[in-house]
């Protein structure tokens, strides 16, 4: 087993490590200051190499970086969804950043088959007082079940969680401009009639929509004219 701190220290970067603290203020801990390029590349050679389920149980936790690939060598391993919970129920609670979350989630790359396992499982999270464990399960609504089968389910869901975190309402913030984007109309819906979006997710679902790409011109028009006025700010 070679030494995964000394390849973190290898990778650590002045520069780069400033630019985190920035963008990355909620984290507790150490920042190197290593690209994620560089994060997945060396998560890869531990799940080849190492006996990396053996890394994790005594991994110190101590850097930003350290507690972000536990992430990634989890979900590059070639263990089932069923065969990784109990370990993303030991990781779960390591994040600490919206960063870590959100580059997390998509690498878990779920199988059409684990979805309806995986739904189930994220209901805790959803219920959650911990700001990042919701923010965790609602990037997890957000990459892999807003269609056909989930966008009622997650809808509902999104429309009940109450949590003053500030990443918490971004994220659900993002995960409904993303529903506004591919079910317009069913969105439009829901935010013209009864809903329990406090107005800081209200507006910013709204500005997230109107600085897509995807949404027309006619629709940004519209989404204007909805904005709530508050004087309420979002601290993070």
């Amino acid at each position: 087993m070679f030494d995964v701190t000394s390849e973190l220290l290898k990778l650590s970067n002045e520069d780069y490590k400033k630019f985190n603290e920035k963008i990355c203020p909620d984290t507790k801990r150490e920042l190197l200051g290593i690209k994620v390029p560089e994060l997945r590349k060396l998560a890869k050679k531990i799940v080849k190499e190492s006996d990396w389920k053996s890394w994790i149980n005594t991994s110190s936790d101590k850097y930003f970086e350290e507690a972000l690939l536990q992430g990634l060598v989890i979900a590059y391993s070639t263990l089932s969804f069923s065969e990784k919970i109990p370990l993303i129920k030991k990781f779960v609670p390591k994040i600490d950043s919206w960063a870590i979350s959100d580059t997390f989630v998509p690498t878990l790359k779920l199988k059409k088959d684990e979805l309806e396992l995986t739904f189930d499982f994220l209901t805790p999270y959803l219920n959650s007082d911990k700001e990042f464990e919701i923010r965790f399960a609602v990037i997890m609504l957000l990459d892999y079940y807003i269609n056909d089968e989930y966008i009622d389910r997650v809808l509902n869901i999104l429309d009940n969680i109450n949590h003053d975190g500030y990443y918490v309402k971004m994220a659900v913030a993002w995960c409904l401009a993303e529903i506004g984007i591919k079910y317009n109309e069913k969105l439009m819906k829901y935010l013209e009639g009864k809903n329990n979006l406090d107005d800081f997710t209200f507006n910013k679902t709204l500005q997230k929509m109107i600085e897509s790409y995807r949404i027309t011109a006619e629709q940004k028009t519209i989404l204007k004219t909805m904005k709530r006025k508050t004087n309420r700010k979002v601290k993070k």
